[in-house]
């Protein structure tokens, strides 16, 4: 009886360090695989964007401040060709860079202006979610048409029409009925020029080149 249990307990002693040295042998594969997917999915060149950039993003934030303070006066609407610029910086460097980009513009604004208006949250946090979005759809090797019209329709409806407006009742108190049909004819008008100026653009031959060069994009 003792010869039994003495080989059902050496048994399983025997049993359990095979299944311990396999079961090390498999955490230390998984942990291999993770470090092997985060070194091949973390793409670095999306936050290190060098010297040159940081040059280039600099100059677009500089240029969406002036093109802001200037635009095209209209019976209808005020057109403005200040979104180009973080449009771009979307474009070359994607999502994360274009939104802080964005955001930054927007306080700056505030600034330069003297302090004078009102420095809302929400409005910054609109144009974080405008240059959020132009780096989701534009930040490719190669554009397509319905992605510059798709990014165009996701920020006029989501964050001009729904967001914006929302943000505007809270400022100044006025009905949904008063502030909303402008915006709807202000909205529809601006997002055909702005697809045509960014799909102008995309297909310039001479930016194009500059796109490939500085662009971080991997696909």
């Amino acid at each position: 009886m003792n010869g039994y249990l003495r080989a059902i307990i050496d048994s399983s002693c025997i049993l359990f360090m095979r299944y311990k040295i396999q079961i090390k042998g498999d955490l230390r594969i998984m942990q291999n695989q993770q470090q092997s997917a985060f070194r091949n999915n973390g793409k670095p060149s999306n936050w290190n964007i060098g010297t040159k950039g940081l040059a280039i993003v600099g100059i677009l934030i500089a240029m969406n401040l002036a093109l802001s303070r200037v635009g095209i006066m209209t019976p209808i609407v005020r057109i403005t060709f200040a979104f180009l610029p973080i449009a771009l910086i979307g474009l070359l460097f994607g999502p994360v860079v274009a939104g802080i980009a964005a955001a930054l513009a927007d306080i700056l604004v505030f600034m330069l202006a003297g302090g004078s208006g009102t420095l809302f949250p929400g409005f910054t946090l609109s144009a974080l979610l405008t240059g959020v979005a132009y780096g989701l759809f534009l930040h490719r090797k190669e554009i397509r048409l319905w992605q510059v019209i798709a990014v165009e329709v996701v920020i006029a409806v989501i964050i001009h029409i729904i967001l914006n407006t929302a943000w505007l009742m809270i400022l100044t108190e006025n009905p949904l009925a008063v502030i909303l049909p402008p915006r709807l004819i202000q909205n529809a008008v601006t997002i055909v020029i702005r697809v045509m100026t960014i799909w102008f653009l995309v297909n310039n031959k001479q930016l194009r080149s500059v796109y490939r060069k500085f662009s971080t994009a991997k696909k």
